[in-house]
């Protein structure tokens, strides 16, 4: 296979797919993803892709203050526009792909509310939004002869070049290096780097990793969205997420003693941003002194809250909860990443022709915290961004390419065994919804000694000390922005 590309974009995601699809024709395309196509954060989307659609009750000026609002003001105005006003181009992209969204009796597209939007706007299938678009284009990229996918193919190391950039690529055992202009990391959240996420197994930061030791600028790490519904099963660190759409669907929340509780905390009650009611369930834990917490959706009509919500029904039902009986156990967890790799509005970081979109981007469109069922659409819109930016740069590329070295290392050994089990017991004890100032320092210091001591020592280079190493470079930037 050429071992030489105009663009290598890493991540199969919405971002990374999306990008692929708006580059240019002639333009030849390397697509990594670490394991297979469908495993990816996009896919566990379940809300829906919010926008101002053939909207006439609905206005672009709302969707951006609610996006304001949800984002404390400090969102960035100029990429927040750039958000709102795509939306109805990428509704209608994914549309013509095929997307199946939900549709009223009379034919027309369904909108339903989610905490922090104003108006019924966000689009969805079902419960499973993410997993029907990454379907569709998934579909869509297959079809495009200029792009060459890799599945099971993990980046172990990345490079900045004179020409470029190289990529070091271990697939089926062995790694191989490919050479590109332009590269776009579209590698998604950082998950893992905590106990219990709602995340995929692959979300380790690796992306935001290799920008890091390429120079690039990095912002806002530590501004982490802990979803405040999260299946609490007390067992499995890959948490299902009770959408938030079922809150906008109608759903109570409880404390231990099966009792409403969000009229102490904000007047929006269950509907209030998503890091308003994270940060009400802590509070009311230490009031109880109880982690016991639920959502109660049971007083809807039963068939209603079935045809609404087969997923999460069918998901909670394996669990031996009935959620149109009873209620069902949450807890906040892990969820979303507002910062990351710093872009500008073409989705470009601080190192010339390096593109980051999706969750692994900083746009500054989320501000201090994510308005719910925005990021499929960011994912979209700033992958496009990105691929419309490279386009016009591709004309005047280098005609050469210079693949970096990655050289072996004569008697390396294994990575100690633990360390990714302290790494995320030192960002669950320190900095989970609400900091703990007193452990903070003394976890950043062992933060920082786990990080050299895997930039230092003689490791095997492989999946395990790659995903360590970008674990530990995600926990020591977030720490160090917060001290």
């Amino acid at each position: 296979m050429e071992n030489n590309f105009d663009v290598i974009i890493a991540g199969c995601g919405a971002a990374g797919l999306y990008g692929a699809i708006n580059l240019p024709s002639d333009c030849r395309v390397l697509l990594l993803c670490k394991q297979e196509l469908t495993l990816c954060n996009s896919a566990l989307a379940q809300g829906g892709i919010a926008g101002v659609y053939k909207s006439p009750e609905d206005s672009i000026e709302l969707h951006e203050h609610d996006t304001m609002v949800a984002g404390g003001f400090t969102n960035n105005p100029e990429t927040v526009h750039i958000l709102t006003t795509h939306a109805a181009h990428e509704i209608q992209a994914i549309l013509d792909f095929g997307v199946d969204f939900d549709r009223t009796p009379d034919g027309e597209l369904h909108r339903t509310l989610e905490g922090g939007h104003s108006r019924h706007r966000i689009f969805h299938h079902k419960d499973a939004t993410g997993a029907e678009i990454l379907d569709k284009l998934i579909k869509k990229v297959k079809t495009l002869p200029n792009v060459t996918i890799l599945e099971h193919a993990m980046m172990m190391g990345m490079q900045k070049t004179e020409t470029g950039f190289s990529v070091n690529v271990m697939q089926g055992g062995s790694c191989i290096v490919y050479s590109s202009h332009f590269m776009m990391l579209a590698t998604g959240g950082i998950g893992r780097v905590y106990q219990f996420t709602t995340n995929s197994k692959i979300a380790t930061g690796d992306g935001i990793a290799f920008a890091y030791e390429n120079g690039a600028e990095i912002r806002n790490l530590h501004l982490i969205q802990f979803h405040p519904t999260a299946f609490n099963d007390h067992h499995t660190r890959e948490c299902f997420l009770i959408s938030e759409a079922v809150r906008g669907e109608g759903a109570y929340l409880l404390n231990c003693n099966k009792e409403r509780f969000m009229d102490r905390y904000d007047e929006r009650l269950e509907l209030a941003p998503r890091d308003v009611v994270s940060r009400s369930i802590i509070l009311e834990s230490r009031e109880t002194h109880s982690d016991n917490f639920y959502l109660d959706i049971s007083y809807k009509d039963p068939e209603f809250v079935k045809n609404r919500f087969p997923m999460i029904y069918e998901k909670v039902m394996e669990q031996g909860y009935d959620m149109t009986k009873e209620p069902i156990p949450i807890f906040p967890c892990q969820h979303y990443l507002m910062g990351g790799i710093q872009v500008d509005d073409n989705s470009e970081t601080t190192v010339p022709n390096l593109y980051a979109a999706g969750e692994c981007s900083h746009t500054g469109v989320h501000g201090n915290n994510r308005l719910a069922s925005n990021s499929l659409l960011e994912a979209l819109v700033f992958s496009r961004q990105a691929a419309l930016d490279i386009a016009k740069k591709l004309p005047d590329a280098p005609k050469e390419y210079q693949a970096a070295e990655f050289p072996a290392k004569p008697g390396a050994v294994k990575i100690p065994k633990g360390l990714r089990t302290e790494i995320r017991q030192i960002m669950q004890d320190n900095f989970f919804v609400i900091p703990n100032k007193e452990k903070l320092p003394e976890g950043f210091r062992r933060i920082t000694e786990i990080r050299e001591q895997l930039l230092n020592g003689n490791y095997i280079l492989d999946a395990d000390y790659v995903e360590a190493k970008s674990l530990a470079t995600v926990a020591y930037i977030i720490l160090k922005e917060v001290l």
